[in-house]
């Protein structure tokens, strides 16, 4: 399949991603494209630049100096002083170091290689569980009934949740993720900033209880950020909250759209849904081309702190640039044949997790997660079919479904 052609001079002629055409949510890919081939570097009605190209994406990456990830200028008046803006303004990913590199190494000394392997057999008994309650020939929401709960439950027990108190994460989750997108609208941030003031009235119950009663720190997230390094470091009571919000976004949206966006290409590639069954080795490369594919994340931003130049195009200090994953992994230039799923690809240098300094801190997390619920799915479900019409989650950040029923054959 080569790559999607389109009548690009209307798509790209007015291209803006507050007023986003007719068509963008369902597939973003062909406008990608075309601004790809005839504006790779665009600059947007408001001043922004959005680039589609993946050398020029990756060169920002590399360049944390110049480009930074401090979103304080960008939120306030997106967000006023709210809880919305007090939260991203503090979380692990909209900062720059030293607070990035602080918080960054708290959160990756639990997530060592030895507490990740030790996670598999909780995962993979979860998954049982799930695909356990479902029926061959019966309606299935992969999404509902799978995908979502999967993080769910594994970040709850990062953080030791209850479990009988992990049923407002995932709409929490979706209400403050929901509020980045490039242009919400009011009620959008009024149920961001309600699910912002919810969530942390329960964490500060939360991190009391494990103040009284710590968990093993190495193995428990929340325990460890609450103790910090041996060295002193520590974070604030706000830091904390507003970091433990962001595990669990960060958790849940990533890894709830790989596993759902992954069956509903290999329902869409038939072909490479029964050389994946056929040959379950492939599995590794697999995940890494779902996450090519269909990036969970689409978008990412940055300021220019310094004059730059991007792609020939000069930059002023202070310009606002959004980073198209979405994009960058579909550039021919870097990916042959772009829009055709390839589950054997190599290389696949995909910018689905970020790149630097910046990458995101669980992604052998997710690709555990990913690796075993796709593959117990094959194992039972190798004919599935899509029933109906999926629900898309209508948002240009995050790519991924609310709902996605299939038939279990």
């Amino acid at each position: 399949m080569a790559e999607i052609e389109f009548d690009c001079a209307p798509a790209i002629a007015d291209f803006d991603l507050r007023a986003l055409p007719v068509g963008f949510y369902e597939n973003p890919y062909p406008f990608y494209h075309a601004l790809r081939r005839h504006d790779p570097v665009r600059r947007m009605p408001d001043g922004s630049y959005f680039l589609t190209r993946y050398d020029d994406v990756v060169a920002v990456y590399r360049d944390a100096k110049r480009f930074s990830s401090d979103k304080k200028d960008e939120f306030r008046p997106k967000f006023g002083a709210s809880p919305l803006y007090e939260h991203h303004t503090t979380s692990l990913v909209f900062n720059d170091p030293p607070f990035h590199t602080r918080v960054r190494r708290l959160i990756a000394g639990a997530l060592t290689a030895r507490v990740i392997a030790e996670m598999e057999e909780g995962i993979e008994q979860l998954v049982v569980t799930l695909l356990d309650r479902a029926d061959h020939g019966a309606r299935f929401d992969l999404i509902e009934d799978f995908a979502a709960v999967i993080p769910i439950e594994v970040i709850g027990n990062l953080l030791a949740v209850p479990r009988d108190e992990r049923g407002n994460l995932r709409g929490w989750s979706l209400a403050i993720l929901g509020a980045l997108e490039p242009a919400p609208d009011a009620a959008v941030l009024a149920r961001g900033n309600r699910a912002v003031e919810e969530f942390l009235l329960y964490l500060r119950d939360l991190v009391a209880q494990r103040r009284a009663r710590p968990l093993d720190p190495a193995r428990d997230i929340l325990t460890r950020l609450i103790l910090g390094e041996a060295d002193g470091t520590r974070l604030d009571e706000r830091e904390l909250l507003h970091n433990c919000i962001f595990l669990l976004n960060a958790g849940h949206e990533t890894t709830t759209n790989l596993i759902g966006n992954a069956l509903h290409a290999l329902a869409l590639f038939p072909d490479e849904r029964a050389r994946l069954v056929a040959s379950p080795a492939l599995m590794p490369s697999a995940i890494e081309e779902f996450l090519r594919f269909e990036s969970s994340n689409q978008l990412g931003n940055r300021r220019a702190v310094a004059a730059a130049e991007i792609g020939g195009i000069p930059i002023a200090a202070g310009t606002l640039i959004t980073l198209c994953l979405g994009a960058a992994n579909r550039d021919p230039a870097q990916f042959p044949d772009p829009d055709r799923l390839d589950v054997a690809r190599a290389p696949n240098r995909h910018l689905a997790f970020g790149f630097g300094i910046h990458q995101c801190a669980g992604l052998n997390v997710a690709r555990l997660e990913a690796r075993i619920a796709i593959a117990r799915f094959l194992e039972r479900f190798p004919r599935y079919e899509l029933a109906g019409a999926p629900v898309r989650g209508g948002r240009a950040r995050f790519r991924g479904f609310l709902s996605l029923p299939v038939n279990l054959l």
